[in-house]
């Protein structure tokens, strides 16, 4: 499958980036150069004119009461067939959004570490079933949290090992915020990981902490565990993880503009960040990587969230998932990888399901639609894809041969007026546009 028209545009939109600021801040949001598209919509088996509804849903969702703005790109059958920026990427709404400013996509960074530590799996360097403690050894006596409290508490050995699955599959059992979680949760703040200088600092902190329940035995979305897994590449390939993923994932696959800081000369793309003020007004968000567009989110490489991105070089990512691993002859994965990362590993629980919903089980890196009924939206069954926490999305069907990206720039904090969710609408205006 070829993806030569999305090289060719991803080639234009670098020669755009080197325009002065002040230069690409004319150009239309609503037609940004060099086109939004590689191909006519109804070669892709889309309807532009649906395709229209799309995007009336964006303007209006980025209007002076909405995001500030945001880019969403739709491909088909390897070329892209819509691709549309809107709204403004600035707090003051002055610069219009381009096709090709940069993002923070937060949790969507959790499938490109989850495609490196499946990288090291084919080298046969690892495996899915050996304990963490074979490459981090702190976590070998792993204790869960029986009762008591965090000033008292009362532990008992775990039935079972933390293994390579449960990083990646949220199984682990460490503090997530479910309920029962409360005491071990306080004991993880104590230990604050988080704000480790680099990976082996966040394990050495981590591995203190107690489990909240046996490996194995429950989903708890949290971002620890990829943390974790990232650390274990390093152990493995004796690289730094982001050193790792450059050399491994982002440079093979061209993504020029992927990375856990924003060079000073491209910080002019970096997108503001907002949450809902008090007083019911966007306001800048807190953290280092909001007040300092393009800053590291953590004084690690985060694997849990800490990617900036653009539409275009996700676009590469997903493509090369959907094609079984390879693109324009970077080979990353095996055909059969990405086939495992797609299927539901939640087997062992009842129902299958991960805690968003009765619908969703979750793969290797993403969610997996088991239901589609009861999912909502008219999708097909196995759609793999994740969201970041800062309103970005993808999601790709090997069904349908396609994949869409949404990226947008903020943090929900469910205050009055706070602006709505759009990742399922996105997602129903993309698939109510395909035609026969």
């Amino acid at each position: 499958m070829s993806s030569s028209p999305l090289a060719a545009l991803l080639v234009a939109a670098l020669a755009l980036a080197a325009l002065p600021h002040a230069a690409r801040a004319n150009a239309s949001p609503a037609n940004p150069r060099p086109g939004p598209a590689t191909a006519p919509a109804r070669d892709g088996g889309f309807s532009a004119e649906r395709l229209q509804r799309l995007h009336r849903f964006m303007r209006d969702n980025t209007d002076a009461k909405g995001y500030l703005g945001g880019v969403t790109l739709v491909s088909r059958h390897g070329r892209i067939v819509d691709w549309k920026a809107y709204g403004y990427r600035d707090i003051a709404r002055t610069q219009p959004m381009q096709h090709d400013d940069i993002f923070r996509i937060y949790s969507m960074t959790k499938t490109v570490a989850t495609v490196a530590v499946m990288m090291l799996v084919e080298e046969g360097k690892l495996t899915l079933d050996d304990p963490v403690s074979r490459f981090l050894p702190a976590f070998k006596d792993a204790k869960v949290f029986a009762g008591g409290t965090a000033d008292s508490p009362t532990l008992r050995e775990a039935k079972g090992p933390i293994r390579i699955r449960h990083l990646l599959t949220h199984t682990a059992g460490f503090p997530a915020g479910l309920d029962g979680d409360d005491e071990a949760g306080v004991l993880l703040e104590r230990a604050d990981p988080y704000s480790a200088q680099d990976l082996k600092g966040f394990v050495d902190r981590f591995a203190s902490v107690p489990l909240a329940a046996d490996p194995g035995t429950r989903f708890g979305y949290d971002g620890a565990a990829m943390e974790v897994a990232a650390r274990v590449v390093e152990v493995i390939s004796g690289q730094p993880f982001d050193a790792f993923l450059q050399a491994r994932i982002l440079d093979p696959l061209k993504m020029v503009d992927t990375g856990f800081r924003v060079p000073h000369e491209k910080r002019s793309r970096a997108v503001d960040i907002t949450t809902m003020g008090d007083e019911g007004k966007l306001v800048i968000a807190d953290g280092p990587s909001a007040l300092l567009p393009g800053e590291p989110l953590r004084r690690y490489p985060s694997a849990a969230g800490g990617l900036y991105s653009t539409a275009a070089d996700y676009a590469r990512f997903c493509q090369m998932l959907l094609n079984g691993g390879a693109l324009d002859g970077a080979s990353i994965l095996g055909r059969k990888t990405v086939d495992m990362m797609f299927r539901n590993h939640l087997t062992m629980l009842d129902p299958p399901v991960n805690q968003f919903g009765p619908a969703e089980g979750f793969g290797l890196g993403g969610y997996v639609v088991l239901d589609v009924a009861r999912w909502g939206v008219a999708v097909s069954p196995g759609l793999y894809g994740w969201s970041g926490a800062a309103s970005t999305t993808y999601f790709i069907d090997r069904e349908e041969d396609l994949y869409a990206i949404a990226l947008m720039q903020h943090i929900p904090n469910e205050q009055p007026g706070d602006l709505p969710r759009v990742g399922r609408k996105i997602m129903a205006l993309v698939y109510q546009a395909l035609v026969p």
